[in-house]
């Protein structure tokens, strides 16, 4: 028969292989911004998506939501890959925008903001905190908030 403290540490040891084996097929399954193509597999349960670069070489998905057009732009990349975070974007024309009506937006919405443009055409964007991954269960919630943050602008500033 076997010491207590053996066992013991068996049982340790069991434990400890096994939380490592889960966290290591946990953080295999996370998505961050290094990983643009599982981004957009996820955007793409949205309606239409495609991976593009923008015009400094880095990822960037342009899409539709109900819709409206909308951006995913990476920031914090090195020779357009390793990036570190992305935001969603979109823009409309619409001249004669106040900013008061502008100001009204951000002091009520919790997960955009929204900003006149040179050309004064409304502006929104959602930065998108993906540091050290995310589940895709999150991430698909994440795009959720944004279709009801561009749904909600249109409803309530643009018309």
């Amino acid at each position: 028969m076997f010491p207590v403290s053996r066992i013991v540490r068996t049982a340790l040891a069991s434990v400890a292989v096994s939380a490592f084996c889960v966290s290591t097929a946990l953080a295999a399954d996370l998505i961050d911004a290094t990983s643009p193509e599982a981004i957009l597999d996820v955007a793409k349960g949205f309606g239409s998506a495609q991976l593009t670069t923008d015009s400094a070489g880095d990822p960037m998905i342009s899409g539709r939501i109900d819709g409206t057009r909308y951006s995913i732009m990476f920031y914090g990349c090195k020779d357009g890959r390793n990036c570190t975070d992305v935001q969603f974007g979109t823009a409309w024309s619409k001249p004669g925008m106040s900013l008061e009506e502008i100001n009204r937006w951000n002091r009520t919405a919790r997960f955009s903001k929204a900003f006149l443009d040179d050309e004064n055409d409304p502006v929104l964007e959602m930065a998108v905190n993906l540091n050290a991954g995310v589940t895709r269960k999150n991430l698909e919630d994440t795009i959720d908030w944004w279709a009801t943050a561009v749904n909600a602008f249109r409803m309530e500033v643009l018309n």
